[in-house]
């Protein structure tokens, strides 16, 4: 049994695991009846109604204020349309609109064979009521979706919802796996998500045209950050490379410039004045209801996956971190590959900004804050080496989908937010310490 965990944590892969166990803990602990909602929540309850109907007759329908009460009705009401049911009334609100509407129908002594409804007003005690005091409400039925067993977690909106809010860290991380496979840290992602965030608004509201700004302009804005936050990480990586300045001390004067960069062009107040298709990447979801966010993450962990794997540039960035003087001696460019590696990084860092600018179509020097931690843990616990040479990309998307996970189970559970912090810093220490025994041939001393 030992050897068969070792063998597992020692893969490159071995975290898949732990990831799950993590999703099928969660799916147990947060298993409860669902209440059918939406179009689907239509379609469960006109399967009901032609069972208990062999004949169409006269029906009012009642939803829910909000998008779901809104798509429950008209898909309802398209449906029993279509099998000849008369839709005396269809309406959205609250148990005020449904008293209202039954006793106008009854006042008129017009009767209606079925309530259909969502379970919400189904529960009502009014309906009882009616029943006992009204004839006519004695022969309405009622009738709503039926419930059934089903994790929350495994919701496809709250799996997408993790999916959505790991975007920007898994993005970084990819950044960030390049520069640990290095044996080097970058601490200034965090702070570039501002900058980038930040630049970009500002770019679009002075130069671009603002509110008005086109597809265009909002594009040039884009590119512009994109490229000044590359060449901030250039500029980390020519310290590093050229003048030997450690990594850590490098990037920590750089997080530095760039929040300060952040907030002297905005003064310190989020930019806002930005087209409402500026939100596009942040919030849409063109693909099958993917969000684009979402889309762009798995587009460049596969692309980082074949650079690192597939090309001579991946296996240089792995012989860097392996031994740097053994890997200048074979012909490697050393210091070409560390300027590339942190550009890359600082590139993605800005477009993690520009991603999160656009989940809230503004930028503000506040974003980003304390993101490198969650990104190196990302990494880390992906299983990538802190001493360099090894790690894999998609160990690092396994690793954020692990943090992610962790924070959306426990916030379904109603686990406090500084708990949260312990279990997550438990992790993090965890994964560093399996690292580090693998490294040992899993002895606990040397």
């Amino acid at each position: 049994m030992m050897k068969s965990l070792k063998a597992l944590f020692s893969s490159d892969y071995g975290m898949l695991g732990a990831l799950l166990f993590l999703c099928v803990f969660f799916s147990l602990v947060t298993y409860e009846q669902q209440q059918p909602v939406g179009d689907m929540g239509a379609k469960i309850l006109v399967e009901k109604i032609r069972e208990k109907f062999s004949e169409p007759g006269s029906v009012l329908i009642m939803g829910k204020k909000g998008t779901d009460g809104k798509a429950f009705v008209n898909g309802l009401k398209r449906r029993l349309n279509t099998d000849g049911w008369e839709v005396k009334q269809d309406l959205t609100g609250g148990p005020p609109e449904l008293s209202k509407a039954l006793r106008n129908t009854f006042e008129n002594n017009s009767s209606v064979d079925l309530l259909a409804c969502e379970q919400f007003f189904a529960r009502l005690p009014m309906l009882e009521n009616l029943e006992n005091t009204s004839s006519l409400g004695k022969k309405m039925l009622v009738m709503s979706p039926a419930s059934y067993g089903w994790p929350n977690f495994l919701k496809t909106s709250n799996l997408l919802n993790v999916a959505n809010q790991i975007a920007v860290i898994a993005i970084l991380a990819i950044g960030m796996t390049l520069v640990i496979i290095t044996a080097g840290i970058d601490l200034s992602v965090g702070s570039l998500i501002a900058f980038s965030a930040v630049f970009a608004s500002w770019t679009i509201r002075e130069w671009t045209g603002g509110t008005e700004a086109s597809v265009l302009g909002i594009i040039l804005g884009c590119l512009i950050s994109l490229m000044a936050c590359g060449g901030l990480g250039l500029f980390s990586g020519l310290m590093i490379a050229c003048y030997g300045v450690p990594p850590f001390v490098a990037s920590l004067g750089m997080m530095m410039i760039a929040s300060g960069l952040a907030y002297m062009l905005s003064g310190g107040l989020s930019i806002y004045q930005l087209p409402e298709s500026f939100d596009w990447l942040g919030r849409g979801d063109d693909l099958a209801g993917i969000p684009n966010a979402v889309v762009l993450m798995i587009l460049l962990y596969f692309f980082a996956h074949l650079l690192m794997s597939r090309t001579t540039a991946g296996r240089y960035v792995y012989a860097v971190g392996g031994n740097s003087e053994a890997a200048r001696l074979s012909g490697v460019p050393v210091k070409r590959i560390l300027l590339c590696v942190y550009a890359a990084s600082g590139t993605l860092a800005g477009l993690g900004g520009i991603v999160m600018a656009s989940q809230f179509r503004s930028g503000d020097p506040k974003y980003g804050l304390m993101y490198e931690l969650y990104v190196i843990a990302a990494v880390v616990v992906g299983g990538t080496s802190l001493s360099g040479g090894k790690g894999k990309v998609f160990g690092t998307l396994i690793g954020a989908f692990i943090i992610a996970v962790i924070q959306n189970g426990m916030n379904l559970t109603g686990v406090q937010s500084y708990t949260q912090k312990v279990v997550l810093g438990m992790v993090l220490l965890g994964a560093v310490l399996l690292d580090m025994l693998k490294k040992r041939g899993w002895r606990f001393s040397s």
